[in-house]
């Protein structure tokens, strides 16, 4: 992996005033006035709703969302006729979570209801055939579709030669065409005003479901509120930017996963042993989604959705249970199929590419996101992992900071059955026989289209801070701040001219990470850290020069130092790059081309 760049912010001098007005009037840590004022706060008000966004002031109006209107007439019209209506999502968390919303909001006080997830392997992505039959089977005359469907064109004209209605909720890039559906909710359409266009898909359905309440006179905060659990589990693992809506959403959900989950949550909670502490978007991210999400993985997603809509911890705990083995599984075909998709790169001569394609038709599909994930990350590159499918070839593609991959497999659409998705993450289908071609055209697309900054990892810092600064009393300070996510990271910072303070070593199984004892010489301040993955920058620890390192600060729950640093990077300190090549001129002051070429380092 090549060198990281460190990119350390610097504030205006507009942001320096405001930063000094929050100081003076609201006296808030320097520190932390400086983090809000990186984040868009403006003013004294901006900051209030900043540290607690209320529901009732941060949501906009649903029905300025197009199309809103129409989704509510025909919803009750469907109840009004005493429709049945299924309710109908994809296999992820954001899918499963967005059923449950709705399904647990519909049925508090309608019953003809039923709902459906796909299988990765019997019916794809997506809206399939499959499902419609079974919605037709019941005699649906409704399906609200989350997550998915935004390009499901040829499938909506299939229900509705059904007779099959469609209300379309998704968050998805829509083709130029949408589909013929009764109403497409969705606020990254091109024709939609709606003013905050990064909602979730359970976002979108928790929109839809607070229009329906106000269109029917409901008191709906109240009849919402107990659902956020679900937005802030959606927000978190679908890694949606952190900002505006999907803050207040996250902020309120993380209350209520915190005060009082649904017992589907809580009985993960559980499980994870996260029952005694508090829940942070973290959690949901690294303990939480993951085992939610290995029901879609593994089996079938529609199990994910038992769980969220369990009325009692028993029967909770019993799908749980199912859930735990299904993860267990998981991990272990995920370990697999990640070490052979690195042998195969390993073994290409990958040296000038710009972008990463793999195949293996005996991988499990419900893995594939995260083997391309972990891919990118390694190799720096914009990268596909397929496997087979349905007799297709089917995978994921996932990208690096700044570059769109959506756009990419948009340009090779011709070679594809379908694909949708983000600038980041998106799903392919295509014919076998497309893949050299596929290789080769995506290949040429991401070299004529990826710059120079994009192709280098690099850390945004949000301020350089001394030691002494970093206290229990800050890391108490800047929690507020949280949820963290896209838009909103966990705050990175740079201390300079570190050094080791005697006891840092390798630790872990392999020897691959640091534990660091660090002092800062100038006041004697000293803090430990851990650095995972980084065992080749011991030598710059060891070497008795200062070096510089970022990290974010964390709790240490297993010491009584009760935080600690977790360093994200560490470099020799610029000057001593400098002292040693001044050294070096005076020793070479009669050799002038030594001397000229030193300066030109400098």
């Amino acid at each position: 992996m090549t060198a990281l760049q460190w990119n350390c912010r610097t504030l205006t001098s507009q942001q320096k005033e405001t930063k000094d007005e929050l100081i003076e009037k609201m006296r808030l840590n320097p520190v932390v006035s400086h983090l809000l004022v990186q984040r868009g706060v403006t003013n004294m008000e901006e900051a209030h709703a900043f540290f607690r966004p209320l529901l009732s002031q941060e949501l906009h109006d649903p029905f300025l969302m197009k199309d809103m209107d129409k989704a509510v007439a025909r919803l009750n019209q469907a109840i009004g006729n005493r429709e049945q209506i299924l309710i109908y999502g994809d296999y992820d968390v954001d899918g499963t979570s967005s059923v449950a919303l709705v399904y647990r909001f519909l049925r508090n006080f309608y019953s003809a209801l039923d709902y459906y997830i796909p299988d990765r392997y019997d019916d794809g992505y997506g809206i399939s055939e499959k499902g419609i039959d079974y919605a037709y089977s019941l005699g649906t005359k409704l399906i609200i579709v989350l997550d998915c469907g935004i390009k499901s064109n040829d499938m909506v004209e299939y229900a509705r030669e059904k007779g099959i209605d469609f209300i379309i909720c998704d968050h998805h890039k829509p083709d130029d065409e949408l589909p013929k559906a009764v109403a497409v909710l969705d606020p990254k359409r091109e024709d939609d005003e709606y003013p905050y266009p990064h909602l979730s898909a359970c976002g979108v359905g928790f929109k839809f479901m607070q229009a329906f309440a106000r269109d029917n006179g409901m008191n709906e905060m109240q009849l919402l509120f107990p659902l956020l659990d679900l937005c802030a589990l959606s927000i978190a693992t679908d890694i949606v930017p952190m900002t505006g809506e999907n803050r207040c959403l996250a902020f309120n959900g993380l209350r209520r996963l915190n005060d009082s989950p649904c017992p589907g949550i809580k009985a993960i909670i559980q499980q994870c042993g996260l029952d005694k502490k508090e829940i942070t978007n973290s959690d949901i991210v690294f303990k939480i989604g993951p085992r939610i999400n290995a029901t879609g993985r593994m089996m079938c997603g529609k199990e994910a959705v038992d769980l969220l809509i369990a009325k009692d911890m028993e029967t909770a705990k019993r799908v749980a249970e199912h859930i735990a083995e299904y993860n267990e599984n998981r991990k272990e075909l995920d370990k697999r199929v990640t070490e052979e998709a690195f042998q195969m790169v390993d073994n290409m001569n990958i040296e000038g590419q710009k972008s990463l394609l793999v195949y293996n038709p005996s991988w499990h599909k419900g893995v594939i996101g995260i083997v391309a994930s972990r891919l990118t990350e390694h190799y720096y590159r914009p990268t596909v992992v397929l496997t087979t499918a349905l007799g297709y070839a089917s995978g994921s593609a996932r990208s690096i900071q700044g570059f769109d991959v959506y756009s990419a497999i948009n340009s090779c659409r011709d070679l594809v059955e379908n694909f949708g998705g983000h600038t980041y993450a998106a799903g392919l289908t295509l014919r076998e026989e497309n893949i050299p071609e596929l290789r080769r055209r995506f290949e040429q697309w991401v070299e004529e289209h990826i710059t120079l900054k994009q192709q280098q990892q690099h850390l945004d810092i949000d301020m350089d801070v001394k030691f002494k600064e970093i206290t229990p009393r800050l890391y108490r300070l800047l929690k507020p701040l949280a949820p963290f996510g896209p838009g909103n990271m966990k705050p990175m910072f740079v201390s300079r001219r570190i050094k080791d303070n005697g006891g840092s070593r390798l630790v872990g199984k392999n020897n691959e990470h640091i534990r660091l004892e660090l002092v800062d010489p100038e006041t004697g301040f000293t803090h430990n850290g851990i650095a995972f993955n980084q065992a080749d920058k011991l030598k710059i620890v060891k070497s008795g020069k200062p070096f510089d390192v970022v990290y974010t600060v964390e709790e240490n729950t297993y010491s009584n130092s009760n935080i600690q640093l977790l360093v994200k990077d560490i470099k020799a300190s610029e000057s001593n790059n400098i002292a040693s090549v001044l050294s070096l001129l005076i020793k070479s002051k009669d050799d002038a081309a030594v001397i000229e070429g030193h300066i030109t380092t400098i």
